[in-house]
């Protein structure tokens, strides 16, 4: 599956850009300032319906306008293109649509390849509180494993449930033995989603360790510390063990809404010791792990947006990450200076000398602004 075309119809500094890609490695180069990060969102938010920048999407929206659109090509393995549209507007929210169709979002999760993103602003990612990384962790199982999808919004609505009956007996309604049902809901739903992570994890943790040597960290480990183990019943009596507790906080303390994902080197967090340069090589690593999981598991390649990501790696490790990108699969780079990027990186060559001013610079890259 590739995508062929993206096109930002306006959204943020872009009033009206189109970028047709293609297959391997598509640089973007141009000065600081100038919208190359605003391309790359505007890709993802036309894959995917999202930001990876903000929650509120309607940032995207220019400074006197009404909304903001992106809308990318894709190609399916049989040669057929379809067309993504993401919208957002002040007054009547989000649109994804696919071939002009409102569709549900697994429709829409099919008609496209994954998509995974480097960009400075994801380096809360590494950095950032256990929450951010728990998600993404459920996002790589959804995508790993298409039919475990659903585990985490499953364990959010029963946690949710309990939470809120936790919530009525503390203030007086009700006796705790009402949570007994409340309590094997979260169990059942949390069971899966821990064996799930656990799993995910173990599968990762090997690739990790070897891309994160290759950009020049030994010793890397990814860990899952998850806050819960065991099966159903094994959780569920530990629910029980901690309801007084519970009430006098008023939520639930103990379960996966709490589980950790560890990126250390030598055994030291990442999080919390590692240099800015180190955790944007973690944050590389654990792109280049999940890529490679998917690939040997489903023959599935995510695209990856990498954004500003050679500016603090030496020359050696650039060659070294593009080599990787060039083993296969389809990439689009970001850069302030032509330079920066090995010589395998410049084939198909996009310049923005300008805000919103597009250049093809070599290759088959073509390119247009309007």
């Amino acid at each position: 599956m590739l995508v062929t075309a993206i096109e930002a119809r306006p959204l943020r500094s872009l009033e009206r850009v189109r970028v047709p890609l293609g297959p391997g490695i598509t640089s973007i180069v141009g000065p600081n300032g100038v919208g190359k990060t605003n391309l790359v969102e505007a890709l993802y938010f036309a894959l995917t319906g999202r930001s990876f920048r903000t929650s509120d999407r309607r940032e995207l929206i220019p400074f006197g306008a009404s909304l903001a659109r992106a809308e990318a090509t894709v190609r399916d393995d049989d040669g057929i293109e379809r067309r993504l549209l993401a919208s957002v507007s002040r007054t009547e929210g989000r649109r994804h649509l696919l071939e002009g169709e409102a569709v549900d979002p697994a429709t829409i999760a099919r008609s496209r390849p994954p998509v995974a993103v480097f960009a400075p602003d994801r380096l809360s990612l590494v950095k950032g509180p256990p929450a951010e990384r728990r998600a993404h962790l459920d996002g790589f199982l959804a995508a790993r494993w298409p039919a475990r999808g659903e585990l985490r919004k499953r364990f959010g609505q029963a946690l949710a449930q309990r939470n809120a009956m936790v919530s009525r007996i503390a203030a007086g309604y009700g006796s705790s033995d009402a949570l007994d049902v409340w309590d094997a809901g979260v169990a059942d739903a949390a069971a899966p989603l821990v064996a799930a992570r656990a799993e995910a994890v173990a599968e990762l943790a090997p690739a990790f360790a070897t891309a994160l040597a290759e950009l020049g960290l030994e010793d890397g480990e990814l860990v899952y510390a998850p806050r819960a183990e065991g099966d159903a019943e094994t959780i569920r009596a530990g629910l029980r063990e901690r309801r007084d507790a519970d009430l006098k906080l008023g939520r639930t303390s103990w379960g996966p809404h709490l589980d950790e994902l560890k990126l250390n080197t030598a055994g030291r967090a990442l999080r919390k010791y590692g240099s800015q340069g180190q955790q944007r090589a973690a944050l590389l690593a654990l792109l280049f792990a999940e890529r490679e999981a998917l690939l040997q598991a489903r023959r599935v390649i995510p695209l990856l947006l990498l954004d500003d990501v050679m500016s603090e790696l030496d020359p050696g490790r650039r060659e070294l990450l593009v080599a990787r990108l060039t083993a296969g699969g389809q990439t689009l780079i970001t850069a302030a200076d032509e330079e920066s990027l090995p010589a395998a990186a410049r084939g198909s060559m996009v310049r923005m000398p300008r805000p919103g001013v597009i250049d093809a610079a070599g290759g088959d890259a073509d390119a247009e602004a309007a």
